[in-house]
């Protein structure tokens, strides 16, 4: 996962991803201090400690990227809005038994939801295994009853893989990068035959250039029902099959649910943010986008290239 990048040299607030109004509610804070710096198969991988955070870092082109944020005195607490927004799949799946997450980083949206549904199955799945001995040794994460960490690629793990999931997160990231493919036709098929009758898929979806309008459409070929949560660059996609969730189905799931569960982020809340995409909204997706599959998929070129980008209005 990411947040936003930031030069070596800037180490404020914005090394923990936060606006400026964020950060009038956040505790006093420390200096911040490298705890460790590692060179994985991977990523360029830096831990800093700025208390009572501990931030996970992703270092690309001379730059970092805010991968977690882990508040040391509540396991509880997610501080980046858009991970709050991956825990909305909970109101849209028809049963909520077991969870999967690609793309672990520092792993705070599945360690929060263990905390809140300890008696459902959560699995998360990282590709690089340093990063997965970080998360353990500086973001307190453990093998607990119900909650295991896989350091595999997500797209191998869930192709060897016989399980079936209510809920598909994927938040992986690879400094300003998903690896591609991770954002193909062919895999969300894959990713889809693994989720349960009445299953849901959330995605973190970058929203600042043309990757936006390919990995919407992309989803949209395999999942045709797509909507989203939008906080500042960062689009929290759900996509799903079978006919669309009405507003007032969701309201009823997410109050349900907030009460079983006793979220502290309420799913109630969030549902005034959601938005459906009309695949037909040029507005929305570019006509010019292409369905992404196994045989092209141009991640870094639609990332990259100045002249083809767009933000999203």
């Amino acid at each position: 996962m990411f947040i936003r990048s930031i030069f070596f040299s800037t180490l404020a607030i914005a090394l923990l991803g936060l606006d400026a109004a964020s950060a009038q509610n956040l505790p006093p804070m420390g200096p911040p201090r490298l705890l460790e710096s590692r060179e994985s198969l991977y990523n360029n991988i830096y831990v800093y400690e700025r208390t009572p955070y501990v931030i996970l870092t992703f270092g690309h082109n001379k730059q970092l990227y805010t991968e977690s944020v882990f508040n040391t005195g509540d396991d509880r607490d997610l501080e980046i809005v858009y991970t709050q927004l991956m825990t909305a799949g909970l109101m849209y799946a028809r049963n909520v038994r077991s969870i999967l997450e690609i793309g672990t980083g520092g792993g705070r949206t599945s360690w929060y939801l263990h905390r809140f549904l300890p008696d459902i199955r959560v699995t998360s799945v990282e590709l690089d295994p340093v990063v997965v001995e970080m998360s353990r040794k500086y973001f307190g994460l453990r093998d607990e009853p119900n909650f295991r960490i896989e350091a595999q690629d997500g797209r191998l793990f869930l192709s060897q893989s016989k399980d079936k999931y209510d809920v598909i997160m994927i938040d992986a990231y690879r400094g300003p990068f998903v690896p591609f493919h991770l954002l193909t036709k062919e895999f969300y098929q894959i990713v889809k035959d693994h989720l349960a009758e009445g299953g849901v898929v959330v995605q973190n979806v970058a929203s600042d250039t043309m990757l936006f309008d390919a990995a919407m459409k992309t989803i949209g070929a395999v999942l045709p029902q797509l909507e989203y949560y939008k906080n500042d660059d960062n689009y929290v996609t759900v996509a799903y099959d079978g006919a669309a969730r009405k507003v007032e189905d969701l309201a009823a799931v997410a109050a349900e649910r907030d009460k079983a569960y006793g979220l502290r982020y309420p799913l109630a809340a969030m549902l005034a943010m959601r938005k459906r995409v009309d695949p037909g909204d040029t507005g929305m997706i570019s006509a010019k986008a292409t369905v992404l599959t196994d045989d092209f998929a141009p991640v870094e070129t639609l990332k990259n290239i100045e002249r083809h980008n767009r933000k999203q209005p």
